[in-house]
C-alpha cells in the first residue's frame, strides 16, 4: 500500500485506521522469477549449457552487468570439475543471478524456491497467454476478480456508513472500511494507468520518482 502524504485528507484517514489496528499491510506480490523453473533459471541454465552469458543479461540491469559476468565465469571454471562441482556452481549462478535481478526490482530474496510450486492465477494466467498469444482469458480473469473486490469492499462500507453515527465504535468500523474501499480502488486504478508503453526499466524509473515525489 503507498502512502500519499500529499493527499492530506486520505492521509489522515489512514493513519487514524493503523492507530486504530483495523488494517494489516499486504504480504509481497507472489512472482516467479525466484523458482527453479522460473523463466530467470530457465535462461541461466541454457547460458550454463552453451557457455554463453548472452541469455541472461536481460534479467539484470546494465549497472549488474559486470557482476553477473563475473559470476558466470566463476560458474564454468567449476563446472568442469566434476558431477558435484557442476551442481554447486550452477547453484551459487542461479542464486547470484535471481538475487541481483530481484534487487533490481527492489524485492526481498529469500533463497531459490522448488519447481512446481504453485504461481497463482495471474502468474499463470500471464505465462500462458504469452505461450498462447492471446491475452482475453487473463484480461477476462484480472477484470472479474477486479470487478468482485469493488463490489465487496463497497458494500462493506456502505452497510458500515448506515451505523457510523450510533457510536464511536461504529464510526472507527465505517473509517476503516471506507480506507480499505479507497485504497483498493485507488491501488486497481493507478496500477492499470501506469504503463505507458516504455521499456520496462523506464516505467520502473518512472514510478520511482513518482513516488518520491509524493513523499515529499
Amino acid at each position: 500500500m503507498r502512502l500519499h502524504s500529499t493527499r492530506t485528507g486520505r492521509g489522515i484517514r489512514l493513519s487514524v485506521l493503523l492507530a486504530a489496528g483495523g488494517l494489516s499491510m499486504p504480504a509481497a506480490a507472489a512472482a516467479h522469477c525466484d523458482t527453479l523453473d522460473g523463466p530467470v533459471v530457465v535462461d541461466a541454465r541454457i547460458a550454463l549449457e552453451k557457455s554463453n552469458v548472452t541469455p541472461v543479461l536481460k534479467w539484470v540491469r546494465k549497472e549488474d552487468e559486470a557482476e553477473i559476468r563475473a559470476a558466470f565465469a566463476e560458474a564454468l571454471a567449476v563446472r568442469g570439475k566434476g558431477s558435484e562441482a557442476k551442481v554447486l556452481a550452477d547453484r551459487y549462478f542461479f542464486e547470484t543471478l535471481v538475487r541481483v535481478h530481484r534487487a533490481a526490482e527492489g524485492a526481498p530474496y529469500g533463497g531459490l524456491k522448488p519447481a512446481g510450486e504453485e504461481l497463482g492465477p495471474a502468474v499463470s494466467g500471464s505465462d500462458k497467454a504469452l505461450e498462447s498469444g492471446s491475452v482475453e482469458g487473463l484480461v477476462k480473469l484480472i477484470t472479474e476478480k477486479a470487478a468482485s473486490g469493488i463490489r465487496e469492499r463497497f458494500q462493506r462500507a456502505a452497510e458500515k456508513k448506515k451505523r457510523s453515527g450510533d457510536s464511536v465504535e461504529a464510526g472507527r468500523e465505517f473509517v476503516a472500511a471506507y480506507v480499505e474501499f479507497m485504497h483498493y480502488t485507488e491501488r486497481l486504478y493507478d496500477d492499470a494507468a501506469r504503463f505507458t508503453g516504455h521499456d520496462s526499466q523506464a516505467v520502473h524509473a518512472e514510478g520511482d520518482a513518482g513516488e518520491e515525489h509524493k513523499h515529499r
